[in-house]
């Protein structure tokens, strides 16, 4: 059972050849079994996991299952979870029990899905690795000496190792996609404002989009069906009719126009990582599907943009938190200074203080219109580069991430490289496109390679059923690390 699809577990639950609690138990046991080797979860409660696989094989009982009623989710540590420690990888909210459930959980929670645990994360989801987490760092189940990614490295590391048959993270940057990437497992983050952000502790808020983590791209189709959807209590939240993102998964890519951006296959992406990508591009081009050069010239700038976009973002939503007063406008050197020092008193991590004292400098006085105004004027400019280049192609592609997954603490030293992992990815997050990431084969050391995919505004079905297509004539997706069995 542990390496079920969705669709297979469900199928399993309603005709009642297991039950929610049965199944439930049995990915409580692989975490207690695993976990200590991954450290994919910061919290785990039996009782109130086993009491909603209850609820929901009474819900089954009764004829009104959900395709998901019944199935174990795994939940990113930024989700506040009614009852549940919810603490964002931070030691400042490390004895926060949430009293409310966020937007997301309440709707996993009315079709009665289980929430099986909350996973490890990077603080407050500032960092590219899961190095930064109060927790410790979550390790990659194809090579325990590897990161897993970030920001969602628990979630990532709890579905490829099988200790949860999906999760959710978010995705600001590439939260979603790089660690998907590096874990060989499918992820997507949909189009800014499907998914609620209610109850989602916020890093920048005008990137921050949830979105789900599976095994396949059909599994993902599943998931989003439930996480997206309207919540007025969320202001960026955006009204439109549900969706069955299933629906097209079928569909031949006869015709398909795949835009590949020049910018995306220069210099940086490692020879194994660009060997996989072509790879797969010949399969698409087997499956029928048309390539097109594209460009997007101004997505080079996405990561200084973005560097100055989401710390600021980021200073101003951590002020919020009660007993946290610097994030103001600082107007002189010895206000940042104390900022600083207040920062370090509240036992934030060396990332965060970082990105705090980024966001605060540069929505200082005299600094406001040359750096954040500018960064927001350049990120207009790619935006406009992704609507042009959608004129001439149906969907992008390109590598998710520059490299297979780096050894934990290799990177630690060197913010720069570090935040180079997510080169390819932030440009869509800027924006607000939904992109995904799907396995599509090994690199350096037998570590996973992701293949990015970039869809139009609200396309997610159609990206689904490109990764879906590939899924059907590749293994990559079920390929299993060594020792999780």
């Amino acid at each position: 059972m542990f390496n079920a699809s969705l669709k297979q577990l469900s199928t399993q639950l309603a005709e009642r050849k297991i039950s929610s609690v049965e199944l439930t138990k049995e990915f409580l046991q692989r975490i207690k079994t695993l976990n200590a080797e991954y450290n994919a979860f910061i919290t785990v409660n039996e009782a109130l996991s086993l009491a909603q696989a209850q609820n929901a094989d009474q819900i089954i009982a009764a004829g009104q299952a959900n395709k998901l009623t019944g199935i174990p989710i795994a939940q990113k540590d930024i989700f506040c979870a009614k009852d549940w420690l919810t603490t964002c990888g931070s030691k400042m909210l490390s004895n926060f029990v949430s009293p409310y459930d966020a937007g997301v959980i309440e709707r996993f929670n009315q079709i009665g899905a289980v929430n099986i645990g909350k996973t490890n994360m990077d603080e407050f989801a500032m960092g590219s690795s899961n190095e930064t987490s109060f927790y410790g760092p979550v390790r990659n189940p194809w090579d325990v000496a590897a990161v897993p990614g970030g920001s969602s490295g628990g979630s990532a590391s709890a579905v490829a190792a099988r200790l949860a048959p999906a999760a959710t993270g978010t995705d600001t940057g590439g939260s979603i996609r790089q660690p998907a990437a590096l874990c060989g497992i499918s992820g997507i983050k949909p189009t800014y404002g499907l998914v609620s952000r209610y109850g989602m502790i916020a890093f920048a808020s005008s990137l921050d989009q949830g979105g789900p983590m599976a095994k396949s791209a059909e599994d993902l189709a599943l998931m989003l069906g439930v996480m997206t959807g309207f919540d007025a209590r969320d202001s960026t939240s955006l009204q439109r009719d549900s969706e069955d993102y299933t629906r097209d998964l079928e569909k031949p890519l006869s015709g398909l126009r795949i835009g590949l951006p020049k910018e995306y296959f220069a210099k940086g992406m490692s020879k194994d990582v660009e060997c996989a990508v072509e790879q797969a591009l010949d399969e698409y081009r087997k499956l029928g599907a048309e390539m097109v050069e594209v460009s997007l010239p101004n997505s080079q700038l996405s990561i200084p943009v973005y560097y100055v976009l989401a710390p600021a973002e980021a200073s101003s939503n951590l002020s919020r938190f009660d007993g946290v007063r610097y994030g103001h406008r600082a107007k002189s050197y010895d206000d940042l200074n104390d900022m600083y020092r207040k920062s370090r008193a509240e036992g934030f991590g060396a990332e965060v203080k970082r990105r705090i004292l980024i966001g605060t400098y540069v929505l200082s006085h005299g600094y406001y219109d040359a750096y954040y105004i500018k960064a927001q004027k350049v990120r207009r400019l790619i935006t406009q580069d992704f609507v042009d280049a959608f004129k001439q192609c149906d969907i992008m592609m390109g590598p998710t991430s520059p490299t297979v997954a780096f050894n934990i603490g290799e990177k630690s030293s060197d913010p720069i490289q570090m935040y180079l992992s997510d080169i390819y990815t932030s440009a869509a997050s800027l924006a607000g496109l939904p992109g995904m990431s799907v396995p599509i084969g090994f690199g350096d050391k037998n570590r996973p390679v992701g293949l990015h995919i970039i869809g139009n505004y609200f396309k997610e079905a159609q990206m689904l059923n490109v990764a879906h297509q590939y899924q059907l004539v590749t293994d990559w997706h079920q390929r299993l690390p060594t020792g999780i069995d």
